[in-house]
């Protein structure tokens, strides 16, 4: 779970534990059918990331601009169009991070989600409520603009975050068919701005969204004994970044390296608040 320290400081302020009384009843939207997907774009129009490229990724601290990588995964609201552009002028690639699934309080967009669409709060996550992702047509103008603000500021990929609420207790009864027709859907969007887009953890449906997806971002998968799941990804060619936490028992980026390396996927050592500390896997 990609998040940001200090945030959890402004969200417990500004608002509490929000009761679960006020999750809205898990009855089906009374309009489920979600908008048709764009048109896609040309073969080719987007960003495909190499099977072997390097990442860095931080969301709080100064960001550390001098790491030799290929691609930085930074987030949409709080990075300046001005740094994306420098990145840009080395020759590296910026991703925008923003979640997908779950409402943030500290967004400058969280006002533009309807009540119906909030359903429970995000445990562990103060300040967060999982999404209604069954609700594709009111969800859609806000995903919409989130994308196009990524666009506008020079991004050339985008990794939406928690894009497996049918696996959490969201207050809604999500199923993965829901789940993968609210992916495809986010993936086709992300594609007809130009936008290569990654998957986010959810390798239990890779099979039905690998042709819809450039990239996978996973979290813990050597901590919790996982990183198999990631084979078909490498094997049809396309880019894995792993990420390890030090607040579990992985201590050292020796103790995945090997093991990282013979799966050909790329992985680091992080702290959970994603500030610029990195040990990675070369």
């Amino acid at each position: 779970m990609l998040r940001y320290l200090w945030m959890l400081v402004i969200a417990i302020t500004a608002c509490g534990n929000t009761p679960d009384v006020n999750v809205p009843s898990p009855t089906p939207p009374t309009n489920p059918s979600p908008p048709a997907n764009p048109a896609p774009p040309a073969p080719g129009s987007w960003w495909k990331p190499a099977a072997n490229a390097t990442w860095h990724i931080q969301y709080t601290g100064t960001l550390d601009k001098t790491r030799q990588v290929a691609v930085y995964n930074v987030d949409l609201f709080d990075t300046p169009a001005s740094v994306v552009q420098e990145l840009a002028a080395r020759g590296v690639k910026a991703v925008c991070y923003l979640s997908a699934g779950s409402w943030e309080n500290w967004r400058p967009d969280k006002n533009h989600f309807p009540p119906e669409v909030l359903g429970r709060n995000y445990d562990g996550w103060p300040g967060e409520r999982w999404l209604d992702i069954r609700q594709i047509d009111k969800l859609a103008p806000i995903m919409r603009a989130r994308l196009d603000l990524c666009k506008q500021k020079g991004f050339v990929g985008v990794d939406p975050d928690n894009v497996n609420g049918y696996q959490n207790n969201t207050g809604f009864p999500l199923t993965a068919q829901d789940q993968v027709r609210f992916n495809r859907w986010l993936a086709a969007e992300a594609h007809q701005r130009g936008l290569a887009i990654g998957l986010k953890n959810t390798t239990e449906l890779l099979s039905q969204l690998i042709n819809d997806f450039d990239f996978l971002v996973t979290e813990e998968c050597f901590d919790q004994g996982w990183c198999n799941q990631t084979r078909p990804m490498v094997q049809a060619g396309k880019p894995v970044l792993n990420i390890e936490y030090t607040d579990t028992r992985i201590k050292s980026a020796s103790q995945f390296c090997s093991n990282s390396t013979s799966l050909g996927i790329f992985s680091i050592l992080k702290r959970r608040e994603l500030d610029a500390w990195v040990e990675e896997c070369r």
